[in-house]
């Protein structure tokens, strides 16, 4: 029974160390469609076969980041292939993570809301 324990702990720890090490590869890919991209998540699914890897966007189109690592996508494979110490390495799918995005609207919107608050109980203590 313990052995189907460590297995869940086993494809976090592939999955952090695939994060890592995709940060690092995306750095010296030379596409100037990629901006400034940031891989927040990697879920890798249980037989290993495929990862689906999250990406944030600091300067740069969400899309055109996305079309681009997706084609670079066997050449980072590649070069997992060569850091991993695992025997199947997932095909990578690429996906814009719109966390940070909605994170920012929200934060916009209370920020609205809580001026028109100050503003509307300034009037009523007038």
């Amino acid at each position: 029974m313990r052995h189907k324990r460590a297995i869940p702990n086993r494809a976090f720890r592939v999955a952090d160390q695939i994060q890592r090490d995709l940060a690092e590869l995306i750095r010296e890919l030379k596409d100037p469609r990629i901006g400034m991209a940031t891989i927040s998540a990697v879920e890798v699914t249980p037989d290993y076969a495929h990862a689906k890897v999250f990406f944030s966007v600091l300067v740069g189109d969400a899309a055109e980041t996305q079309a681009a690592l997706n084609e670079a996508a066997g050449w980072l494979r590649n070069g997992l292939f060569k850091r991993l110490q695992i025997h199947t390495v997932p095909t990578l799918h690429f996906q814009f993570d719109r966390t940070t995005e909605r994170a920012a609207e929200m934060t916009a919107l209370i920020n609205k809301a809580n001026a028109t608050r100050a503003q509307e109980d300034d009037e009523h203590n007038d």
